[in-house]
């Protein structure tokens, strides 16, 4: 409080009850208090109380009481304190927006009477109330230096009260002027601690009370004190590291010996801006690389956050590896890495031709189809040789999980992109060959299903925004050659399936294999194996008789196998000391290998001696095969019994045999009661092996007539088609493999349904086709005639052939 607003006048001379039953105008204040000899200025604003002022005349004396509740607007008697303070108005100062301003002087404290008025404002009577001084002792003189003392104290440190206010305090000597002018001038006290001093009329008890709130006020700005302190030490503490931070950062750029945490920032920063991304992607990296740069390397998200900047900034986002296409080039690469194939090879030289004249082309996802070993994952490794690709082969064998193929996203724990971006980053470029191994395959559980997830990697409308679960950006997989392998198509889902250009690779005839083993198995198995090539002669018969009695199967690996087999023999005998050639001759083979493990040639003539048995053709997964198909009969009721673990559509082909056998008996020469006396058995033999399918209809029909005319079937002869009740032959597929597997067989003779006559002009070659002669049959009366003797002579004839057969397998 500003000391010219201080009075300075005596304590008023006025006796308790000397003014009483006179009235006084009642000024109410909000959440003020007026102490005795205190001045204080007030702002009158209401209707009723600038009325008030205006209407004192030479009596310049009012009531100035405080509210109880500061909200009320137009108070009465009740809402006021009854203690107040009788004070005299000084000056009166009117204000622009006509409110008062009001320099008012407290004389004495008053008990309010009754009020004699309350319109247009309030009259009271008041009684003065008397004050009770303390004795005078050294007790109460130590308070009152005490309270002078806090008080003193609480002005200096504090920076709104003036420092005039110590010097006042110390000169006044009653303790009652004491102990009002303090509490009128201490700010931190409220309204109602003030009021409750001012109703205290005894001084001793006023002044312990201002003495308990200077000592509280003493302990809050201390707490306070050191509070700011402490606060200003750690900020200027942090300030000062911060300042030598910058500063050692400084230093160290000039010496070129930034530590390593911003000097893996600057790099991944040089990285990302040389990757050549996409802007959005960009923009995203930069925010995630400041992001890297404000966190302490020590925090839990600072090498999630570094590996998935890190990974941003090494993907190939617009780094080729492909020139333009040669295709004499691509031709002769083909044609020196694979023996024949060469309706493979002509697609493949179509597509990269299109890729010439057009190198923004969608290009068609391949899918090669064949049994094992006959070239899938070598052709597609030539593919990207032809092209000057970089080549990757992602297997998909056993693949369950969705997330290999997408990833995971980054919330995970040990989370990493999927296989598509994984391999993309090693071979460091948008537009390799990619092979997908196996795809038929893919497995699906409770983590996904990895062949929906291929969808969108594996479509040309939709892989240019290919989005990985890790990265959550898009990369552009448009450029990238998808080549998939499979062995068969049954397992593939037909939405994927419909995304791929399907290129089937059947199996090699014996000479093809042959050829195959003599340019490319041969060198390289002598080369593994550590053999000197001269010490080593495979002459061509003897690669043909492993190849023919050794293996039965459409490719060439375990053809590959048992030549590895052979010079692993040798390399043994080399160790020992051997230093002469070593000419492969059979006795050579019969030795190193064992004996002959499959007799295709003589198995057919030997179990065809007797009637009832017929040869079939099959198709797997591994190429064709030959099926053999017997018929007995013995003395019963008409019963038929059928075994060798033979699915449905099987057992429903030997039931349409068996009826188109008993209702055309008499064209064929039979009793129409032929069944009636006896029982047949028609037995599949490898009964461990699972069979199933249509295309056996016609074998068993003829090994059914061949047991009941009791004629044996032409030797080496093979058969497939499907049988109706009304005896015509239906195509059947897989027309290829099982030709092929009838001429690795030693078949001469081959039925095929009518209508599959197209697939053989197209699908076999004249050199596959040499040796064996095709009859095409439209009904199981055209099988009849080639596959059973017509006359006696024709029968000797056929008993000879086998016979001959026979004796030069012997031999």
């Amino acid at each position: 409080m500003p000391s010219e607003f201080v009075s300075v006048i005596k304590p008023s001379e006025v006796r308790v009850g000397e003014d009483k039953g006179r009235s006084y105008p009642v000024l109410p204040v909000r959440d003020t208090v007026l102490f005795p000899h205190a001045v204080l200025p007030l702002t009158v604003g209401r209707e009723s109380s600038i009325q008030l002022i205006q209407s004192l005349g030479e009596e310049k004396t009012i009531l100035v009481v405080a509210q109880k509740d500061a909200r009320q607007d137009q108070p009465d008697g009740s809402d006021l304190h009854t203690i107040g303070t009788r004070a005299t108005v000084h000056k009166v100062v009117k204000m622009p927006n006509q409110s008062l301003f009001v320099f008012t002087e407290g004389t004495e404290r008053v008990k309010l009477g009754a009020f004699t008025q309350s319109q247009p404002f309030l009259m009271a009577e008041c009684e003065v109330l008397p004050e009770t001084e303390p004795e005078v002792s050294p007790e109460a003189e130590a308070m009152q230096r005490n309270v002078v003392g806090q008080f003193q104290e609480i002005v200096t440190s504090s920076s709104t009260l003036s420092d005039d206010l110590q010097t006042i305090a110390i000169n006044i000597e009653e303790p009652s002027r004491l102990s009002d002018f303090i509490a009128s001038s201490l700010p931190f006290l409220s309204t109602g601690d003030k009021q409750e001093l001012l109703e205290t009329t005894d001084v001793k008890t006023r002044l312990e009370k201002i003495n308990s709130h200077l000592a509280k006020e003493i302990e809050v700005q201390q707490l306070r004190n050191k509070i700011q302190t402490e606060v200003q030490d750690s900020v200027q503490q942090s300030q000062r590291d911060y300042y030598l931070r910058e500063q050692m950062k400084a230093i160290q750029k000039e010496l070129g010996d930034q530590d390593d945490t911003q000097k893996d920032i600057a790099d991944l920063k040089e990285k990302i801006e040389a990757a050549g991304m996409p802007e959005d992607v960009k923009k995203d990296a930069l925010k995630e690389l400041g992001r890297l740069g404000r966190m302490n390397p020590a925090a839990a998200d600072y090498s999630l956050t570094r590996n998935y900047v890190e990974w941003l900034a090494v993907l190939p986002w617009s780094k080729g590896s492909a020139g333009e296409v040669d295709i004499v080039k691509a031709q002769d690469v083909l044609d020196e890495d694979h023996y024949g194939l060469k309706k493979v090879k002509d697609r493949i030289l179509d597509y990269l031709s299109v890729r010439r004249l057009k190198p923004d082309m969608k290009g068609p996802i391949l899918c090669f189809v064949g049994p094992p070993g006959v070239g899938k994952t070598s052709l597609g490794r030539s593919i990207a040789r032809s092209l000057g690709r970089k080549f990757s082969r992602i297997s998909l064998g056993g693949m369950h999980d969705e997330a290999e193929i997408r990833g995971h996203r980054r919330t995970y724990i040990g989370a990493l992109p999927g296989q598509i971006i994984q391999h993309l980053k090693r071979v460091e470029v948008n537009d390799p060959v990619f092979m997908l191994d196996e795809i038929d395959k893919l497995g699906r559980d409770f983590r996904g299903d990895p062949s929906s997830a291929l969808l969108e990697t594996l479509d040309p409308e939709q892989n240019n925004t290919f989005r990985d679960n890790y990265l959550d950006q898009p990369f552009d997989l448009s450029k990238v050659l998808f080549i998939c392998t499979a062995n068969q198509l049954d397992p593939i889902p037909a939405p994927l399936l419909d995304r791929m250009e399907i290129i089937e690779l059947t199996g090699y005839t014996e000479e093809e294999k042959v050829n195959i083993a003599e340019k490319y198995l041969i060198p390289r198995q002598i080369k593994e194996n550590g053999i000197s090539p001269e010490l080593i002669e495979f002459p061509t018969a003897s690669v043909g008789l492993i190849a023919r009695h050794y293996t039965r199967e459409a490719g060439v690996r375990r053809l590959e196998q048992l030549i590895g087999t052979v010079c692993r023999k040798l390399a043994r005998k080399v160790a020992e000391g051997r230093t002469e050639k070593l000419v492969i001759t059979p006795e050579i083979i019969h030795e190193f290998l064992g004996g002959i493990k499959v007799r295709v040639d003589t198995e057919i003539a030997e179990r065809t001696k007797r009637a009832g048995v017929a040869v079939g053709l099959a198709w797997t997964p591994a190429g064709g095969d030959v099926l053999f198909i017997e018929a007995n009969k013995m003395k019963g009721k008409g019963g038929f019994s059928i075994t060798g673990q033979i699915g449905d559509v099987m057992k429903e082909s030997m039931q349409a045999a068996l009826t188109w056998v008993r209702s055309n008996a008499t064209s064929l020469g039979l009793d129409e009661d032929v069944l009636k006396d006896i029982d047949l058995h028609i037995h599949v033999p490898a009964g461990a092996i699972p069979k199933d399918g249509p295309s056996a209809g016609v074998t068993m029909a003829t090994a059914l007539v061949s047991l009941l005319t009791d004629k044996p079937v032409r030797p080496l002869l093979a058969m497939t088609g499907e049988i109706t009740l009304s005896g015509n032959v239906l195509p059947v597929g897989g027309i290829k493999e099982k030709f092929l597997a009838a001429k690795r067989a030693g078949v001469r003779d081959v039925i095929l349904p009518i209508d599959v006559k197209s697939n053989v002009e197209e699908d076999l070659t004249a050199d596959q086709v040499e040796g064996v002669t095709i009859h095409y049959a439209s009904r199981i009366e055209d099988v009849l005639a080639v596959a059973l003797p017509k006359t006696v002579k024709e029968a000797v004839h056929y008993d000879e052939v086998r016979e001959e057969v026979l004796a030069g397998a012997a031999e």
